[in-house]
């Protein structure tokens, strides 16, 4: 299963105001409608609301993909993105990674949210849902989130082959860049704001921020091989070692590191895993001369119209004058 498909792009239908069963034929069909494995089709089916946030996390994860690597060669555009995942790439860690922290983060949401029929808020034990739902805080529920993810993803069984590893070790990261961004948060209540009555609840940190630290990790992945640990008798991930005064045995990568098996391509011309830099925009002072591949790029200017001089007119609208002003362009030649 991957979040990073063309099913992206398909439209679900609304639930709307139905009958149990109306609502309940239209969950099936949007299970069916996601590009999924029989067993995670059985698991869809049986899970009211989870068609809907597989959707959100979708676009939740595209969405970030594409934010965090705007001035980048590779966007994160859909064009070759399949080709792309059945490489051991750089890019392909982070498609992995940032997918499953967009459907972790969707699902601990939707819970908190009731959009779910399983589950519901955070279940802590220093926690109680009903006085959660009374104040309108209903903690975030990563530990049903969690859980459900690895039976959906079929994690018991380990993968044997190195790109099984590698692309279940980049799985894992991306769970625990969103666990490693929870947090407990309080809320005072009684008399003239004394703290007579603190209700907590468990809060994840927005999506952006777990986007921008695995682009940090994506900056610092590290390239692996496959080495046999003779203590347990299994393969393992491995790589060069971190320090030059460290014996010359290969080190296993930490749980936060994104890892991947080959280099990548330059995407600076067109083929199957991008369109290529041609005609994107760039930055003059910033990412030009890296964007464009050493070709160069075009000077361009144009007029905008954006509305100025705005001012609120009695009773309830704003009135604005249309501005013109020249903007540059610059954009990578062919």
């Amino acid at each position: 299963f991957s979040l990073t498909g063309k099913e992206t792009l398909t439209h679900f239908p609304s639930l709307g105001p139905s009958t149990n069963s109306a609502q309940g034929k239209v969950h099936v069909k949007q299970c069916d409608l996601l590009k999924l494995s029989r067993k995670q089709k059985r698991l869809c089916r049986r899970e009211p609301g989870l068609a809907e946030t597989l959707r959100d996390a979708i676009r939740l994860g595209i969405m970030e993909c594409q934010y965090q690597f705007r001035s980048e060669r590779w966007n994160c555009s859909l064009e070759g993105r399949t080709s792309l995942l059945k490489r051991g790439f750089k890019e392909t860690a982070f498609l992995y990674a940032v997918s499953s922290a967009a459907l972790t983060h969707s699902l601990a949401r939707a819970c908190s949210a009731g959009r779910m029929e399983r589950c519901t808020c955070d279940d802590s034990p220093d926690l109680e849902n009903r006085k959660a739902w009374q104040w309108g805080v209903c903690g975030d529920n990563l530990k049903y989130s969690t859980k459900f993810l690895k039976k959906f993803l079929g994690q018991k069984r380990i993968g044997k082959d190195l790109r099984a590893k590698v692309d279940i070790h980049n799985t894992n990261v991306g769970i625990k860049a969103v666990k490693n961004g929870l947090k407990t948060t309080c809320k005072c209540h009684g008399v003239s704001g004394s703290c007579a009555v603190r209700t907590c609840w468990k809060q994840l940190s927005p999506f952006h921020e777990i986007g921008r630290l695995l682009k940090l990790r994506y900056d610092d992945a590290v390239k692996v091989f496959s080495t046999t640990n003779d203590a347990v008798g299994h393969s393992e991930l491995a790589g060069p070692q971190r320090h030059s005064h460290s014996p010359k045995h290969p080190a296993l990568p930490r749980s936060t590191d994104l890892v991947y098996v080959e280099d990548s391509p330059s995407f600076c011309r067109p083929s199957k895993y991008s369109l290529g830099t041609a005609g994107r925009t760039c930055s003059r002072e910033g990412n030009c001369d890296s964007m464009c591949c050493g070709r160069g790029y075009n000077t361009q200017s144009r007029l905008v119209t954006f509305s100025c001089h705005c001012q609120v007119q009695w009773c309830c609208y704003v009135e604005c004058q249309q501005c013109m002003q020249e903007e540059v362009v610059y954009s990578c030649k062919q």
